[in-house]
């Protein structure tokens, strides 16, 4: 696949694509309430519009792409929709930071941890909060890991809670339960032929490992890559280092498709995966420099692709549910409307002009 030419500026698309989400998705608490932001689930929607299922890990991501976009451009503008989301994610949360399921916690947790100021008194509370969930969750039943959902004695244990509460408890400085954290996946959950990290490890009631469900999600590569690039920001341990090196190549050489692109996962939740996937292959590009050129082919890749298959629309481009191909017209029962979706792009077209301002 042939890397983006240099000379396509990648913080412009990344500006176009950060107007488009906030012009058709953030919107006030039930349109009303001041100083409040969510991000709308769907574009266009027509009214009067039925109620729609809670979503904390859209709107998480949904966070961390105006942090990304900050990073870029920093305004004062951006900083208070920053902290209008967080309060508004915060009513819309009935005034909680942990949720029943811990994946959407420990989403959540990285997001507001990373705001720092911008989340206010709020991310000082949440901090506590979910780090305290993530031990609370904690159990050595199937040798280690966090269950799904709070006060679980027995079911899933997944990469998607795991991997994100990795991230988190490094870097809050938590570094022996992170790494405690990191080391049951690696064990239990990557894959020894493809070095891929499966979705979950299964755990009867008498606390034996009973399976591992072999599904491969693209947030779950890139929220583990995370976790061993901050455990190798502050470890000197050698396995940190090399892991994030065997899970970038697992991801080029088993994951990508034929297109070398990451592959979609259709709408509703597999349409922030691959998304999430090229942040952190962005991040560990910029931190780590054996990973960089791996990581610009497949990433400025990704990026001309997702790119040239948008769509023009009101507001700036639609990008696809799938980066190889053209993006459909949003509309009823059409991914691309998801808000979910689109945040995927925006993630890619900052993941891209991130790797280009390093360089």
């Amino acid at each position: 696949m042939r890397v983006a030419d240099t000379d396509v500026d990648w913080t412009e698309r990344a500006a176009a694509a950060e107007r488009a989400v906030v012009r058709r998705h953030l919107r006030p608490v039930a349109g009303v309430v001041p100083s409040t932001r969510l991000g709308r689930e769907r574009w266009p929607r027509k009214l009067p519009a039925r109620p729609r299922p809670w979503h904390p890990w859209w709107q998480a991501q949904l966070l961390e792409c105006l942090l990304d976009a900050q990073q870029r451009s920093p305004s004062a503008g951006r900083a208070r929709t920053i902290s209008a989301l967080v309060r508004g994610i915060r009513l819309r949360n009935r005034g909680r930071w942990v949720t029943r399921r811990l994946a959407d916690t420990a989403w959540l947790g990285v997001a507001l941890q990373r705001a720092g100021p911008l989340a206010g008194r709020a991310g000082r509370t949440a901090e506590h909060s979910v780090t305290q969930a993530f031990y609370r969750g904690w159990s050595e039943a199937g040798g280690g890991g966090l269950w799904a959902r709070r006060g679980a004695r027995s079911g899933l244990k997944p990469a998607l809670a795991n991997a994100p509460a990795a991230v988190m408890m490094a870097r809050v400085g938590q570094i022996d339960f992170a790494g405690s954290i990191a080391d049951w996946i690696a064990d239990t959950l990557v894959d020894e032929d493809t070095g891929l990290v499966r979705a979950g490890a299964v755990v009867s009631a008498d606390g034996q490992l009973t399976s591992v469900d072999p599904a491969i999600h693209a947030a779950a590569q890139g929220a583990y890559l995370a976790a061993c690039t901050e455990l190798a920001r502050r470890d000197d341990h050698s396995r940190w280092g090399d892991r994030a090196i065997a899970i970038v190549d697992a991801v080029q050489q088993r994951f990508a498709n034929g297109h070398g692109s990451l592959p979609g996962a259709g709408g509703g939740d597999g349409g922030l995966q691959a998304g999430v996937l090229a942040r952190y292959l962005a991040d560990a590009g910029v931190q780590r420099s054996e990973l960089t050129a791996a990581v610009r082919r497949l990433v400025l890749g990704c990026a001309e692709q997702a790119w040239l298959g948008r769509l023009e629309s009101v507001g700036g481009p639609v990008f696809s549910v799938d980066w190889a191909i053209p993006a459909a017209r949003p509309g009823k029962h059409v991914p691309e409307a998801d808000l979910s979706v689109q945040l995927a792009g925006w993630m890619l077209m900052e993941a891209a002009a991130r790797l280009q301002r390093s360089a």
